[in-house]
């Protein structure tokens, strides 16, 4: 019996192991945002009249593309992450070897170009542009002035690129691009803001790094409020029924995200509420459908 028992234990040990490997990775691909990014794509792209075999396309090149940002930007700022003493990031804690996260993030970049390519030639060809745009920021962009650049142009070319997936589907208007722009970057002043501190301390100098913390905060709420007056305001629906609606959400949401941003510098709360913000976006887009032309 206990011959048995010792025979047994090494491949438990061993599932276990995997185990904790494989939830160390998905932390490290910045789970939050891979997947919030991913619905919204998916969700847009659904609700402009997509059928079920393109939008599940748009979902697994989405994953893909977000899956290779997240494990590129862990293992960029791996020095850094660990000179800041990161317990949040599992490279910097030793969970994850930097081996397996680089080979990680070429993997699913690896993947992403084939299923965007799956998409259509415009399509898929504007989706690698915006995963482009993220990878820029992680190996360099972040580190200037021009940290914003990348978050407005891929959040802005998700509703072209979801929109040109779908047969008979024009390019969408100048509003929705914006409006995708405007949330993108309001949500990387958000996101960054909890770690000025331990990005100075390394040599980060993005836009939110050279405007502080509380101009970053106010200038992240005004975008994301002119994000949702991009989709109520400029095309002429009204504030009545939904759009009505989803304005007065979008404005509670900002305001819980700025003062909570205010009171708790280091909380990740106001970038859960800027996702949010965009979540409702995303639902007032998909409802002026018939105003995408």
């Amino acid at each position: 019996m206990t011959g048995a028992t010792g025979a047994n234990s090494t491949p438990d040990l061993g599932a276990r192991g995997l185990r904790r490997r494989a939830v160390a990775l998905m932390l490290a691909s910045h789970l939050g945002p891979t997947l919030a990014v991913t619905l919204f794509a998916t969700a847009l792209c659904a609700g402009m009249g997509a059928p079920a075999t393109t939008w599940l396309a748009m979902a697994a090149a989405v994953l893909a593309g977000q899956l290779s940002v997240g494990w590129s930007n862990d293992w960029v700022d791996h020095a850094r992450d660990v000179r800041a003493g990161r317990a949040d990031k599992p490279l910097a804690t030793g969970r994850l070897g930097v081996g397996a996260v680089r080979a990680a993030a070429w993997s699913a970049l690896a993947v992403c170009v084939p299923l965007s390519w799956s998409l259509g030639w415009r399509s898929g060809g504007l989706h690698l542009v915006a995963v482009a745009g993220a990878w820029a920021y992680n190996l360099w962009l972040k580190r200037t002035a021009w940290s914003w650049l990348p978050f407005a142009v891929s959040f802005g070319l998700i509703p072209v690129f979801t929109a040109l997936a779908v047969p008979g589907r024009p390019t969408p208007p100048w509003w929705a691009v914006a409006a995708g722009a405007l949330l993108g970057v309001g949500a990387h002043l958000v996101n960054v803001v909890p770690d000025l501190e331990d990005d100075a301390a390394t040599g980060v100098r993005g836009l939110p790094h050279r405007m502080g913390a509380r101009a970053s905060t106010v200038i992240a709420a005004l975008t994301m409020l002119a994000a949702t007056a991009c989709l109520v305001l400029v095309p002429g629906r009204g504030l009545r029924g939904a759009a009505g609606a989803g304005l007065a959400v979008a404005v509670l949401l900002v305001v819980a995200c700025a003062v909570v941003a205010a009171a708790r510098p280091r909380s990740r709360l106001p970038f859960a509420l800027a996702m949010a913000v965009a979540a409702v976006d995303v639902v007032l887009l998909v409802g002026a459908a018939e105003l995408l032309v």
